[in-house]
């Protein structure tokens, strides 16, 4: 699930790839290639991430998270999902604001 957790927290903070890759001292095409499942990112570019996105590093695991059965663990995932989709739903409901030509609402870059 890194691969739709670090899309979604880039798309929130409203950058491109070219942008996060340049940000992580990363290439386009990896940054790319995390995005679409088709690599892992190793721990070193997820403190990248959590460094960039000020966020802990156990935000970062928490949205990874699958289940294997445990009641606590579902619970984990399922909370992480919903972060994530609310993210995905003030991401895309800001751009959607964008398009109409109204202004979205100032996110603060606090932690």
């Amino acid at each position: 699930m890194f691969d739709r957790a670090l899309k979604t927290m880039r798309q929130y903070h409203r950058l491109n790839q070219a942008e996060m890759a340049t940000k992580l001292c990363l290439s386009k095409s990896y940054v790319s290639e995390i995005e679409r499942g088709r690599k892992e990112p190793s721990l070193d570019v997820l403190r990248k991430y959590s460094k960039a996105f000020e966020v802990p590093l156990s935000s970062l695991m928490l949205f990874a998270e699958r289940s294997s059965g445990s009641g606590l663990e579902r619970a984990r995932v399922f909370a992480a999902d919903k972060v994530l989709r609310m993210l995905e739903w003030i991401a895309d409901g800001e751009g959607e604001a964008e398009d109409n030509g109204s202004e979205g609402a100032k996110r603060p870059h606090t932690a």
